[in-house]
């Protein structure tokens, strides 16, 4: 694909703002959305927080109100390799023009602020903006991190939506597991419907409490969903039923029966047990209790036929426990090198699976050469890095043989 000029120099710009970090808090991008003037959006907005599920969760809400006629936007993160793939109208990226467009308005706004936003909150608001633009009549916001003092919390919503909370960002959101779900409990909103899908004992009590204080009621969706579906794995029967109740909670929604199913069977979204050559998967899977879910399906798919495993892991997730609760489905491992400094070294990651497990480990000096030839039953997994680095490489090779979105 080739890049125009003007927007590889809006790209990076609005990547150089990666410097400012992480900022938790909503002054900041409550005066920003105020100022680009979409801090109250004419659309329905439906807001998905958790720990595992929210991308399918949104995938699927978007997925049915496009085929029951409406006009929709979806704002997700990250992406794997292009960053239109985080905003997108009726299912389409923001072209080129309008996202190097908006990126330097968004960039004039802010040129004499003191303190800068951040990245997340200026694709936030870039978001937001060509959503009003185009008229969408559904927004579907995935948090990025936490709910309580994530961006997309200033947004206001119609319906908030939780999927299975688990430990997660721990540095950021708590140590426990009923404080990390109090923070992404608190993405619901005075008198607003709210749902959530089945919780540990824990969540269940932080979510009954952020509900009883915005003086509001929540609804756990425990029945699944039994339409076919474009996603594979049980799990995605939840992830499904729960975005279809969160269509319904919407004023004013409607949808036919043969509309929902459309929907639900032409879903797309890609790095989630994701088929991009016969039998080849991929999956974003890099915490313990996604890598439960990845095996499940993994086995549910291929019964005991074991994976050959092209990995790669984030130094600071929970690795010791991801690769114990991977390794019985890992015939060989393959340790490529991955361009993030926030992934453990080939060499280090070795270390640890030779601890665990007794299948070889091999530990290639380039990505290319793992990805010159599949063979069935391979699995890519354990980070979006390794997966968006994997997606660009195969994007250019003909062995690459599912078409995308």
């Amino acid at each position: 694909m080739t890049v125009s000029e003007p927007y590889s120099a809006a790209l990076d710009w609005l990547y150089s703002t990666q410097m400012f970090g992480i900022k938790l808090g909503l002054e900041g991008i409550t005066r920003l959305l105020q100022a680009c003037g979409v801090l109250y959006p004419r659309a329905r907005v439906i807001h998905v927080a958790g720990t595992n599920g929210k991308g399918s969760t949104c995938a699927f809400a978007e997925s049915v109100a496009r085929a029951a006629g409406y006009s929709t936007g979806l704002f997700t993160s990250p992406h794997l390799v292009e960053f239109g793939e985080r905003i997108r109208v009726n299912g389409q990226m923001i072209p080129e023009a309008d996202a190097a467009r908006l990126i330097c308005r968004v960039r004039d706004i802010i040129s004499e602020w003191e303190v800068k936003p951040t990245f997340f909150e200026l694709v936030l608001a870039i978001a937001m903006m060509y959503f009003a633009e185009r008229e969408v009549d559904i927004i579907i916001l995935e948090t990025g991190m936490g709910g309580r003092l994530d961006a997309t919390n200033a947004v206001p919503k119609d319906v908030a939506v939780l999927t299975p909370i688990g430990m997660d960002h721990t540095q950021y959101l708590g140590s426990t597991l009923e404080e990390i779900a109090a923070e992404k409990a608190a993405i619901i909103a005075w008198h607003r419907p709210a749902l959530s899908a089945p919780q540990q004992p824990e969540a269940v009590r932080a979510i009954h409490t952020a509900a009883e204080r915005m003086d509001t009621h929540y609804r756990i969706i425990t029945e699944e969903c039994t339409l076919p579906l474009g996603l594979h794995g049980a799990h995605q029967r939840q992830n499904s039923a729960l975005a279809l109740a969160a269509l319904r909670a919407l004023p004013h929604f409607l949808a036919s029966e043969e509309e929902i199913a459309r929907g639900l069977a032409e879903v797309q979204w890609p790095g989630r047990f994701e088929e991009i050559a016969p039998q080849v998967i991929m999956d974003g899977a890099h915490n313990p209790p996604a890598i439960r879910v990845l095996v499940s399906t993994w086995q549910q798919t291929y019964g005991e036929q074991k994976a050959r495993c092209i990995y790669a892991g984030s130094a600071d997730k929970a690795l010791d426990e991801v690769l114990e609760l991977l390794s019985p489905i890992v015939s060989e491992w393959v340790l490529p090198p991955v361009q993030s400094p926030r992934i453990l070294p080939a060499v280090e990651m070795a270390e640890k699976i030779r601890s665990i497990s007794s299948a070889p480990v091999s530990t290639p000096a380039t990505l290319g050469e793992v990805l010159e030839h599949f063979t069935p039953h391979t699995l890519i997994c354990g980070s979006f890095f390794l997966l968006g680095e994997a997606k660009a490489h195969l994007r250019r090779h003909t062995n690459y043989r599912k078409t995308e979105q």
